[in-house]
């Protein structure tokens, strides 16, 4: 394969990585918490905790798991927000040798149920905000143990003290809930102090995170990822920024969740390996609450998806800010729309910049160089050790430049998924690619380009129509704050193309919008249906969910 990309690699950054240095993540954790031990790790809600404090609290928590008997291998579920106890219960889990099942707070009780059977957890802690859930179901587990801990337990706050937890932007008092045998977080640290830690023997080849997809296209399934997915993607990543970042100096902001896999390996676990604070935002729908917090530091990087970000563009607060010390702006998840870009660009002095990534390659597969001025709408370059190749249907490379699937190779592509190997193998091709289901292309500099998702295309007389652009040039329009497009049915072109749109301005018509797209897009692309919403479904990460909107949502 020629591998165009490396011409325009950053200066520094290596054709290749090498993890012989790094066992697991477990020792990737150790040694950042012995070379940073004084320095804050984690801050949420004006609480901080030093690596130090992390280091021991961790311990404590893989001794309460070694202490009911739990080894190597055995699962263990974490569901909770970004709290201060998540990363204490995610890297103890990790230390006692077992794995980490991370399932969305916001999960139904039909949801979680599935993901617990399915993955075999014998353990769970849980925000109690969401044990009325766990309630529902757990009976039709293997759940045994459960934690279930207060929002506010480890930041010193009274524990009846209602935290301003918001689901679909309402405050959520805690519902009822009973769970006969259930500990708090404190009272199994106190139990795994008292029992103590032993320490367990890891290797790239172990299983580290059962990390369940979206399940927006079916049942969940979970992508294993082992040590060694992990700690490459890690080191993949860490090549990438080190030019542009000092260790023991940065200062991130994580409003993604950390149970999900984007901010799971580039928040918590990357910039935990060059000693940098962490600010966790417990919610960041909370778009004035997430503003003040951010007042309040130094912020050097953010990392998030483009709904967030227009978000904070939209708000007037956001641009009061002080950016003086911002460096890098990394956008994922979903496109990063060129207006959001330019208007991000404008207001913080400093780039959004795209990556591009799925659960199953770790997840970062390409990223764009950091010394960029302007966004250019790439996803960006294959990262070191990493292969992209442009497929057609039938495996085949397709010219350069020609639209196909996004096919990745490398040392962060998952194991499989857990217990499914028909699945497996329908995404893997026998020379270790795997089908992303993105269509793409690359151009002669060995950037790669994202068009739009396989399933999501509309196909309008025989054209292909991608959603993604159609929404680009809907979001130009000054009168509109968000847009989702999809295909509907039409007795004369066989599908055509019908917008969602959220106003910013109550004045605009259907009419107005049409016009607006003929003068930026070929016929067949302009939408024939327009209508208008007060907000869109989307998951819990922000990507806007077009599944539901066709299914009525």
């Amino acid at each position: 394969m020629d591998k165009i990309w490396l011409q325009s690699y950053p200066p520094g950054v290596p054709a290749e990585i090498s993890i012989d240095h790094c066992p697991s993540l477990v020792a990737l954790f150790e040694d950042a918490c012995r070379k940073y031990a004084d320095k804050v790790a984690y801050i949420s809600m004006d609480k901080t905790m030093t690596y130090g404090e992390l280091d021991a609290l961790s311990r404590d928590f893989a001794g309460w798991l070694q202490s009911l008997g739990f080894k190597k291998g055995d699962r263990v579920a974490l569901m909770m927000p970004n709290l201060l106890q998540y990363p204490v219960a995610l890297f103890g889990t990790l230390r006692a040798g077992c794995v980490v099942v991370n399932c969305n707070p916001l999960y139904t009780p039909r949801e979680l149920e599935h993901q617990l059977k399915d993955s075999g957890a014998a353990a769970i802690v849980i925000v109690e905000n969401f044990a009325n859930t766990l309630e529902q179901c757990i009976g039709k587990t293997a759940v045994k143990h459960v934690v279930v801990t207060p929002m506010g337990e480890m930041l010193g706050f009274p524990k009846g003290l209602l935290v301003n937890l918001v689901v679909k932007y309402v405050k959520k008092l805690v519902p009822p809930w009973s769970l006969p045998g259930s500990i708090d977080f404190s009272a199994a640290l106190a139990a795994g102090r008292r029992h103590g830690m032993t320490p367990v023997s890891l290797r790239h080849e172990d299983l580290a995170f059962l990390q369940y997809t979206g399940g927006t296209t079916g049942v969940s399934k979970g992508a294993m990822l082992i040590h060694g997915n992990i700690a490459a993607n890690v080191m993949q990543a860490y090549t990438w920024i080190k030019p542009v970042v000092r260790e023991g100096e940065e200062f991130i902001i994580t409003p993604l969740p950390l149970y999900h896999i984007f901010a799971l390996t580039a928040n918590c676990l990357t910039f935990l390996m060059i000693g940098a604070r962490n600010l966790l935002i417990a919610n960041p729908r909370d778009i004035p609450g997430f503003i003040k917090e951010w007042s309040k530091y130094p912020v050097t990087v953010v990392t998030g998806v483009n709904t967030l970000f227009n978000a904070l563009l939209n708000s007037p607060e956001f641009a009061k800010l002080d950016f003086s010390t911002m460096k890098v702006t990394l956008g994922g998840g979903m496109a990063v729309q060129a207006p959001v870009a330019e208007r991000w660009s404008k207001v913080t002095e400093s780039p959004l910049l795209q990556a591009y990534g799925l659960t199953e390659t770790s997840p970062a597969a390409t990223i764009n160089p950091l010394h960029l001025k302007e966004f250019n709408g790439s996803i960006g370059l294959p990262i070191s050790s990493t292969e992209c190749s442009i497929r057609d249907d039938g495996g085949k490379e397709v010219p350069r430049g020609q639209v196909g699937e996004i096919c990745i190779r490398g040392p962060q592509v998952m194991k499989g998924y857990w217990q499914r190997p028909e699945e497996t193998a329908n995404v893997m091709y026998g020379d270790g690619f795997l089908r992303t289901g993105d269509m793409g292309y690359i151009d002669s500099l060995g950037f790669v380009f994202l068009v739009d998702r396989k399933k999501d295309m509309i196909l309008v007389s025989g054209f292909n129509v991608y959603p993604n652009e159609v929404e680009e040039a809907v979001a130009m329009h000054p009168g509109v704050s968000d847009v989702a497009a999809i295909g509907v049915a039409d007795d004369k072109s066989g599908e055509a193309v019908k917008i969602f749109v959220v106003r910013k301005d109550l004045t605009v018509t259907p009419d107005e919008l049409i016009e607006h797209c003929r003068k930026l897009l070929t016929g067949y692309k302009v939408p024939k249906h327009v209508e208008f919403r007060d907000d869109l479904p989307r998951t819990n990460v922000g990507k806007i969910l077009r599944r539901a909107l066709k299914e009525g949502g």
